[in-house]
């Protein structure tokens, strides 16, 4: 957790992109959102023509949707800054203009999910929450940090 799921029209991110807004994505989650980076998935979605519609038309063929499920327990401010910087450095990086670029973030308590096999902790409670997960599985996450 988090997960960011990035929908577009099949074609207006290339593979290289992907891993640059992957990682991209990463870095300002961690930084904003002070989580480990080794919580940060990025999914992506390609929707084929006809499966984006505004207004009940097709939509433009460059728009870029962001829907990120993160930890609830954020500031307000961090909240603001994700989105303000997830779009304009999302919209930077594909040449899309950041009216193109639409974000959403929903917050989810950490008691309501799990990964790794277990549940997540409540954001500031990541350490003691790594050190109860196995050796072998902190020694992989280690190598993702």
């Amino acid at each position: 957790m988090p997960t960011y799921a990035v929908s577009s029209r099949r074609g207006v991110i290339n593979p290289q992109q992907r891993g640059d807004v992957a990682k991209l994505l990463t870095t300002l989650h961690s930084e904003i959102a002070l989580a480990p980076r080794y919580f940060v998935q990025v999914l992506f979605h390609d929707l084929d023509e006809g499966a984006l519609f505004l207004a009940g038309q097709e939509a433009h063929e460059g728009h870029v949707w962001i829907h990120a499920d993160i930890r609830s327990g954020r500031t307000s401010e961090q909240k603001t800054q994700l989105l303000a910087e997830i779009t304009a450095q999302t919209a930077a990086l594909l040449q899309l203009t950041p009216e193109h670029v639409w974000v959403y973030i929903n917050e989810i308590p950490g008691e309501h999910m799990t990964e790794y096999g277990k549940l997540l902790p409540e954001p500031g409670g990541e350490e003691g929450w790594f050190a109860s997960l196995p050796q072998e599985l902190q020694d992989k996450l280690k190598e993702l940090k």
